[in-house]
């Protein structure tokens, strides 16, 4: 009997198609009909949250296979019995790469030039730069690890790693602990968060951890946007004291009318990190592989949940 394959591109289908695989078109957002039932469903993570307990209505549903590293969503959602992958290896370099590119951009002022370049007036602007600044990177998952790598040539002053738990990594990385975080921040220029949405992570950067920036730091956000306490962002975006640079924010998508798209020192990109062409080229091979694996009865790979 063939595995039958839910993806949510035709794209996505030609790359997972071959012997004994059924494959058919679903995505989670934009069909609005009932999915057709399945062994196995490749989603990304749904643009609305509402669509999320659509996952439920896959029948016969034994895998779920997502096109990101974030799986919290869908863990409320699995039948009982299913398993959960992720693409953990596809799509850190690219989620890293546009934390690189928030933090320059803010750093270096390139929004104010580029509304100067709108206005044709020639204005040259001073600013901070990633050279000699003490950069935390809030989590040192994959993402938070490659962030790492990227920020060393550089030269920042420090690049200070920070996660549930201290420890020193194989190649002598000294990992703070969540706790040291009060100890950490007066100190900090940049602040990359970089963190899954959990439980204990949930506004996790509240009030009192953004009165501890001091005046003129940046948060860039490239994790999950819940992490952060919006109001408190906006009261601080408000205020001038500090900058921000999100590409995750809570709620997602962002309404029109919030307040975060006219903050002060605000540079919003809509959730689009890991949207690079690279990522599909690996993502896709990722899900073919794992699509061959349970056809022919293999654990899949990056098993979580």
């Amino acid at each position: 009997m063939a595995l039958r394959v839910l993806v949510p591109s035709t794209e996505l289908a030609e790359a997972v198609r071959g012997p004994g695989i059924e494959v058919a078109v679903w995505h989670i957002d934009d069909d609005e009909s009932a999915p057709p039932a399945a062994d196995v469903l490749i989603t990304e993570r749904p643009r609305h949250h509402v669509n999320r307990p659509r996952v439920r209505d896959v029948a016969g549903l034994r895998h779920v296979h997502l096109l990101s590293i974030g799986y919290e969503w869908v863990l409320d959602h699995l039948p009982a019995g299913a398993t959960l992958s992720n693409s953990r290896g596809a799509v850190e370099d690219a989620t890293a790469e546009h934390g690189l590119a928030l933090i320059l951009a803010s750093l270096r002022r390139l929004p104010a030039a580029a509304a100067q370049q709108r206005e044709r007036r020639w204005a040259p602007l001073w600013s901070t730069s990633l050279h000699g600044s003490n950069v935390l990177v809030l989590g040192h998952g994959g993402v938070g690890r490659e962030v790492c790598a990227r920020l060393e040539p550089f030269r920042p002053a420090s690049i200070v790693p920070v996660a549930s738990h201290a420890r020193t990594t194989g190649d002598g990385v000294q990992v703070h602990a969540a706790p040291e975080l009060p100890g950490l921040l007066p100190r900090a220029d940049v602040v990359v968060v970089t963190l899954p949405h959990t439980p204990d992570t949930e506004h996790l950067v509240d009030a009192a951890f953004l009165a501890r920036m001091h005046d003129g730091a940046l948060l860039v956000n490239i994790g999950r946007g819940a992490v952060v306490d919006m109001d408190a962002l906006v009261a601080e975006l408000a205020a001038g004291r500090l900058r921000a640079a999100l590409d995750v924010t809570d709620p997602e998508p962002l309404p029109a009318e919030h307040a975060l798209w006219d903050a002060p020192g605000c540079l919003v990109t809509p959730h689009m990190a890991g949207n690079t062409a690279e990522f599909v080229r690996l993502a896709s091979e990722l899900a073919a592989e794992q699509v061959r694996r349970l056809a022919t009865g293999r654990t899949p790979l990056h098993l979580v949940g």
